[in-house]
C-alpha cells in the first residue's frame, strides 16, 4: 500500500495523517485480543475482556473452515467459553510474530502472522497463519470491527 498516497489525500481533505501512536494503539489491541483468549493449563480465558477490544457489531469469520465460518461476537465467545467449561480445550496461546499496519484517519487494517498452541481433547496442537483485522476509532478509542483468519496447512 503506498502510504505516500494516502499521506498526500489526508492533507487534501485536512484530515490527519497516520500517526505512530496510531499504530502502537492497533499494535497493543492485538496484544490484548491475543492475551484475552490465550490461558494455560489449570487457569481459564477472559472472553469477557474481548466484548471491550470490540464494536458490538464485529464479525469474525474462520476462513481455515469448509466452508468458511461467519459469525458476530457471541458466535465467536460462546462454542471456544463451552469448550473449555467441558475441559475439552486446557490450554491455549496465540501471539502475533509478525504484523503490517496501515491507518488513514479514524479507520486502520492490520496483517499479522500468528501462532497457536493448545491441548484440546488432551491433545497438543499447533499452528500457524495469517489474520486480517480491521480498526475503527471511535470516541477516541480504536475497536476491532472484524478479524478474518486462515490457518496455514
Amino acid at each position: 500500500m503506498d502510504t505516500t498516497r494516502m499521506n498526500e489525500t489526508a492533507a487534501a481533505t485536512d484530515r490527519p495523517p497516520p500517526r505512530d501512536d496510531a499504530h502502537a494503539a492497533l499494535a497493543a489491541l492485538m496484544a490484548d485480543f491475543f492475551a484475552a483468549v490465550s490461558f494455560k493449563p489449570g487457569n481459564r480465558p477472559d472472553y469477557k475482556r474481548i466484548q471491550t477490544l470490540v464494536v458490538p457489531a464485529c464479525r469474525f469469520v474462520n476462513a481455515s473452515a469448509d466452508p468458511p465460518e461467519f459469525v458476530d461476537l457471541a458466535g465467536f465467545i460462546v462454542p471456544r467459553q463451552r469448550s473449555v467449561d467441558a475441559l475439552e480445550l486446557t490450554a491455549f496461546e496465540e501471539v502475533e510474530t509478525s504484523a503490517a499496519t496501515h491507518v488513514f484517519a479514524n479507520i486502520g487494517q492490520r496483517w499479522s502472522a500468528y501462532t497457536k498452541r493448545g491441548t484440546r481433547h488432551g491433545q497438543d496442537f499447533s499452528a500457524s497463519g495469517f489474520v486480517s483485522t480491521q480498526f475503527v476509532l471511535l470516541d477516541g478509542a480504536w475497536l476491532i470491527t472484524s478479524m478474518a483468519w486462515d490457518d496455514e496447512t
